[in-house]
C-alpha cells in the first residue's frame, strides 16, 4: 500500500469540523482518488477542551502551530483559522518548506496572495484556496482550469451570504434593515457585528481573489470602491421590482476598452430576466462574461461547515494527487500576477437608480431636473410617492414628505455625485439621497 499523505488541520472550528467529517466518512473513496490514504496527523485549536461537533482523537490535538508545520512528516497544511496573522506565518513557514497549502483566508489572499503565489512557485509548493470565495461554489476552479484558453470580460458575483439573506428578507417582507439584521443575527447568519459582510469588506476581499484569477491581476482591497446595503430601504426594492429590478449587493470586476480594471463591490439593480435577480437567501452566485465560453453562472450554497469544506477537501485531495506524482506545486503553476492599471471610479458609465425624499412644494422637480441636467445627466423615467410621513423642513414649517425616484440614462459617476451633492444641499431635500448603478 502507498504511504499515507498526512496532512495538518489549523482550526477546527465550523469549517474545520466539516473536514474533519468528509475525511473521516469518506476515506477509502478519498484514497482511492488520490492512491494513497490521506492521514490527519494534527488538528490545532486554541481550546482543546472545548466541544467540537467533529470526533477527533485527542491525541491529535494540540494549541502548537508552529509544530504542526514544522514537523516533517506532514506534507499538506490546511489552514483555516482566517485572519491576517498568525495564519499568515504559519502559511509562509510551510510554503517555504516546501509543504502544499490548502486555505480558506479570503482576507489574507486579498492582501497578499500575489506573494504566496510567489512564494509557493518559488519552492514547488501547491497554494490552493477553492473554499476562499463561494463556499461550494466551484468558481476558482473554473477561471483557473476551464476558463484557461478564455479571455474573461467581465464577472458579477453575490458572494455575501449575509447581504443576500438581508435584502431578500427586506424585499420579501417589506422590513427595513435593522429588523431584518436582527433577525439574520438571531439565525446565525450574520455576525454579532457585522461590519464586514453589510459594508461590503467581505465581497471587496473576495473580488480581490477572482481578479486574481480572472485577470492575473494584483490587487488590495484598497483598489476596490466598497459600498454596503445599510443605506438601502424596502421602498427601494418595491420601485426596483416595479422598473422590472431586483437590488442584489454585487462584487463586480470588467475589463475597459483601455485595458483597464473596473473594480467595484456595491447594491445595483438587476434585470429581473438576469439569473442572478432570482438568487434569493444565504446563496452565492457568479456570472461570467468570457469571449469564448460566453456566459456561465455558477450558483450554489456560499457557507457553511459541509459545503466549505467540500471545496476544502477537494484542494486536499489535488495537492495530494501531485504530491504522489511528484508534481508539487502544479497547482500554483502559470499562476503569474501583476499589477494592472485601475480604472478611475468617477470616470466610470451606467444607468443609475436615484432615490431621494423632498418636500412637496412647487417647483421641486423642475429644480431636481435642472441640477441632474447641469451636470449632464440625462433622466429617463421619473416617479413620485407620497411618503405618508411628515417632516420639518429648513424653513421650520411641515410638508408632506415624498419621494422621488429616477433612472437615468447612461452617466458617469463623477456627475451623478456631482448632481446629488447640489441636490442634498437643496432646503426642500431630506437626509441624503442614494444613488445604484444598473448592472447586466
Amino acid at each position: 500500500m502507498a504511504s499515507p499523505i498526512r496532512f495538518a488541520l489549523l482550526g477546527c472550528g465550523i469549517v474545520g469540523s466539516g473536514v474533519v467529517e468528509l475525511t473521516t466518512r469518506n476515506a477509502a473513496y478519498l484514497e482511492a482518488r488520490v492512491g494513497a490514504p490521506l492521514e490527519l496527523a494534527r488538528v490545532v485549536v486554541r481550546d482543546p477542551s472545548k466541544v467540537r461537533a467533529a470526533k477527533i482523537d485527542p491525541a491529535l490535538v494540540s494549541t502548537d502551530a508552529a509544530a504542526a508545520v514544522a514537523d516533517p512528516s506532514i506534507d499538506i497544511i490546511i489552514e483555516v483559522v482566517g485572519g491576517q496573522e498568525p495564519a499568515g506565518t504559519w502559511i509562509e513557514t510551510a510554503l517555504r518548506a516546501g509543504k502544499s497549502v490548502v486555505t480558506a483566508n479570503k482576507s489574507l489572499l486579498a492582501e497578499r496572495g500575489p506573494s504566496l503565489l510567489a512564494l509557493a512557485a518559488a519552492h514547488r509548493a501547491d497554494l490552493a484556496f477553492e473554499a476562499s470565495v463561494g463556499g461550494a461554489l466551484p468558481v476558482i476552479r473554473t477561471l483557473r482550469d476551464h476558463l484557461v484558453s478564455d479571455w474573461v470580460r467581465s464577472l458579477r458575483g453575490i458572494v455575501n451570504g449575509t447581504c443576500n439573506y438581508i435584502l431578500t428578507r427586506m424585499r420579501d417582507e417589506a422590513a427595513p434593515f435593522d429588523v431584518v439584521l436582527s433577525a439574520a443575527q438571531e439565525l446565525g447568519y450574520a455576525e454579532a457585528e457585522p461590519s464586514l459582510d453589510v459594508d461590503g469588506h467581505d465581497a471587496a476581499h473576495k473580488l480581490c481573489v477572482l481578479a486574481l484569477l480572472a485577470y492575473g491581476a494584483a490587487v488590495t482591497p484598497a483598489d476596490v470602491p466598497t459600498e454596503g446595503i445599510r443605506s438601502i430601504e424596502p421602498v427601494d426594492h418595491r420601485f426596483a421590482a416595479r422598473f422590472g429590478y431586483a437590488i442584489k449587493h454585487l462584487a463586480v470586476a470588467r475589463e475597459t476598452a483601455q485595458r483597464e480594471l473596473d473594480l467595484r463591490v456595491h447594491p445595483a439593480l438587476v434585470p429581473a430576466r438576469h439569473p442572478l435577480a432570482s438568487v434569493d437567501g444565504v446563496l452565492n452566485a457568479v456570472a461570467i462574461e468570457a469571449d469564448g465560453a460566453g456566459s456561465q453562472v455558477l450558483v450554489g450554497r456560499g457557507a457553511g461547515s459541509l459545503p466549505t469544506a467540500v471545496s476544502v477537501v477537494a484542494d486536499l485531495v489535488d495537492c495530494a494527487r501531485n504530491r504522489r506524482a511528484g508534481v508539487a506545486g502544479h497547482q500554483t503553476h502559470g499562476l503569474d500576477v501583476v499589477r494592472r492599471p485601475i480604472a478611475a471610479r468617477e470616470g466610470t458609465e451606467a444607468v443609475w437608480y436615484l432615490r431621494m425624499r423632498v418636500a412637496d412644494r412647487p417647483g421641486v422637480l423642475a429644480q431636481i431636473a435642472g441640477a441632474l441636467g447641469t451636470h449632464e445627466v440625462s433622466i429617463e423615467q421619473m416617479v413620485q410617492e407620497g411618503g405618508g410621513r411628515r417632516a420639518s423642513d429648513r424653513q421650520g414649517g411641515e410638508d408632506d414628505t415624498r419621494v422621488i425616484v429616477l433612472l437615468t440614462h447612461t452617466a458617469f459617476e463623477r456627475d451623478i455625485r456631482a448632481a446629488l451633492a447640489q441636490i442634498d444641499g437643496m432646503p426642500f431635500v431630506h437626509g441624503h439621497s442614494l444613488a445604484l448603478r444598473v448592472e447586466g
